[in-house]
């Protein structure tokens, strides 16, 4: 089975000027990996890895000579970026693994492409391609890509044991790309050496769940890593796969739900403390650990009112007051925790016109502030606190009408002043 790309970014003048640089001799330049498979699958690159034949000392000495900027970002391991016109290309020289310790490995620079492709993880991430567009297939990946089966290169265990992290990959992959069933081998391996996954930094591991539950096909792959129990293993918290699928069903009303913040949060199933677990045991940023838990306590704050029988939360009022105190961002995250959580579908026409109105409607702006109720005789500190507070659930109730002399007169009363 043969192939060969066209692209833009194959032509690209600066990624021909790395190709020029390089090709000295003897040696040569390979696209590799992630920029040949997903133009093979007419889905967008964005990042552009090379593998040559010549050692990283040699590819600095060449980048350098013909007016192009390496950085040796990992010259010990054979990769060196080259920034080609502004844009950088990392470029890693042909490598043989010599011992592998579960995390990494301890390479040899080498110059046989057969063996390059063989320590590798995927077939479908083992296609190079030349500069003229030429693909080049060591280990039989065309066929699976055309099948879009993710399998290892070579015996699946051993593949594993070199850096278990593939075991989540193997997910992330199929999730990404797959379509059908897992490949049995490829399952079996990741099942019986899931306990590999300890020896993974938790960023490491967090870095994969994110890109792996906003994948297209995360909902059926959640569900087989649950079943392998290596879903619970790597979140530490039980696993809510059914409301999950529920939310990666909205897919295609709401981008929001395709978010790994907000898929994360609705995948831990339990409420704030197992989502301080899961933010503590993946390393996840302080932006991310507070998007989930106001996602999580703004949906379930609306399905509990939904389940009183209060389907005004999804009138104007109801949607005015969530934009009120959440922000519009937070405030689509809780409608769309909520809508996945009663499992309503996404042709649901309550939830839908929420929806709407949400991204559309204006912020609700409390018309009174501190500075006037200061000028009314309002005491700075505790009092003043008390009578902002007071105007604020006025304001509320009265749908947001009263304005800022009602509120400044009504909150005088209310407060004794």
């Amino acid at each position: 089975m043969s192939a060969r790309i066209t692209d833009d970014w194959l032509v690209a003048p600066s990624l021909q000027a790395v190709f020029a640089a390089l090709e000295t001799g003897d040696d040569r330049v390979r696209v590799v990996g992630g920029a040949v498979r997903n133009t093979l699958l007419g889905l967008p690159v964005t990042d552009i890895d090379l593998s040559t034949t010549a050692e990283p000392s040699v590819v600095m000495a060449r980048a350098k000579a013909h007016g192009l900027k390496p950085v040796p970002t990992g010259f010990d391991h054979g990769t060196v970026t080259i920034v080609s016109d502004g844009v950088p290309y990392e470029v890693t020289t042909l490598r043989e693994d010599v011992e592998t310790h579960g995390r990494s490995a301890t390479v040899r620079f080498g110059r046989n492409w057969q063996h390059d492709a063989e320590r590798r993880d995927f077939t479908m991430n083992a296609l190079y391609a030349d500069r003229d567009g030429t693909v080049f297939d060591p280990v039989g990946g065309l066929p699976d890509l055309k099948a879009r089966h993710v399998r290892f290169i070579g015996d699946a265990s051993r593949r594993i044991a070199e850096d278990y992290l593939r075991i989540l990959r193997f997910f992330r992959f199929h999730a990404q790309y797959g379509v059908g069933e897992l490949n049995a081998e490829g399952l079996r391996a990741v099942t019986e050496a899931r306990a590999g996954l300890s020896h993974l930094s938790a960023e490491r591991i967090g870095m994969e769940l994110r890109k792996l539950v906003s994948a297209p096909g995360a909902a059926d792959t959640v569900e087989v890593m649950h079943d392998a129990g290596i879903l619970q293993y790597v979140l530490a918290t039980p696993a809510g796969t059914k409301p999950f699928r529920a939310l990666r069903a909205l897919d295609a009303v709401a981008a929001e739900s395709r978010d790994p913040a907000l898929c994360l949060a609705i995948l831990s199933d339990g409420g704030t403390r197992e989502l301080q677990q899961l933010a503590d045991h993946l390393r996840l940023s302080n932006a991310e650990r507070k998007r989930m838990i106001a996602s999580l306590e703004a949906g379930r704050a609306i399905r509990a009112r939904l389940e009183a029988g209060e389907r005004g939360v999804l009138d104007e009022l109801g949607l005015a007051e969530l934009l009120y105190r959440h922000g519009r961002a937070l405030a689509v995250d809780g409608l769309l925790y909520a809508w996945a959580e009663v499992d309503a579908g996404p042709e649901d026409a309550g939830f839908l016109r929420a929806l709407e109105r949400l991204r559309v409607m204006p912020l609700p702006v409390l018309p009174v502030s501190g500075a006037d109720l200061i000028a009314a005789g309002a005491r700075p500190g505790p009092d003043l606190g008390r009578r902002l507070k007071q105007a604020e659930s006025l304001w509320l109730a009265s749908g947001f009408r009263k304005d800022r002399v009602a509120l400044i007169a009504e909150s005088a009363e209310r407060t004794g002043d």
